[in-house]
């Protein structure tokens, strides 16, 4: 089974998740099954195959849940502290072209997203920067071309300050 490295922050986050479905979800939709088997016919019934179809999707959920979390290796980006990019970095880069600046948080491929600024440390964009310093430049091949960018600042955060 392969580890997969996560912030504290990620992995509270699928915890929390994981108890509210089984704590509060599963409940509320075995009483919506019990409610609409109360209306009689179930070929027919909407409200049931509705319920069963929700009961399905959580449960799923659910299993997705429980493994990402046994396979679950929470590190903390400031153990990883130091002056070059590594895992849960916070890292301005500038664009090299257009000199815009974004902040991405070098994250697990579990708790990425992108529209976040949390990006996997998977991605091309996160591989490109690994290693680098401040001040450095490098390359990474998108789907529109080469694209250059600098790293403009670094730092390491607590996981739960991040």
């Amino acid at each position: 089974m392969e580890k997969a490295p996560m912030t504290r922050q990620g992995f509270e986050a699928l915890r929390k998740e994981l108890q509210h479905l089984r704590d509060t979800e599963r409940g509320a939709v075995i009483r919506a099954i019990a409610e609409a088997r109360e209306h009689g016919d179930l070929s027919e019934n909407a409200e049931y195959h509705a319920a069963r179809e929700r009961q399905s999707f959580l449960e799923g959920r659910i299993l997705e849940l429980e493994d990402k979390i046994s396979r679950a290796e929470v590190i903390d980006p400031a153990d990883m502290a130091g002056d070059s990019v590594k895992f849960g970095a916070s890292v301005t880069l500038a664009d090299c072209e257009t000199d815009a600046e974004r902040v991405y948080l070098i994250v697990g491929e579990l708790e990425s997203d992108i529209a976040s600024g949390r990006i996997s440390y998977t991605s091309p964009l996160a591989r490109g920067m690994m290693g680098k310093r401040v001040g450095d430049v490098f390359e990474v091949t998108t789907p529109g071309g080469i694209r250059e960018y600098e790293v403009v600042s670094l730092s390491y955060k607590p996981a739960d300050g991040g």
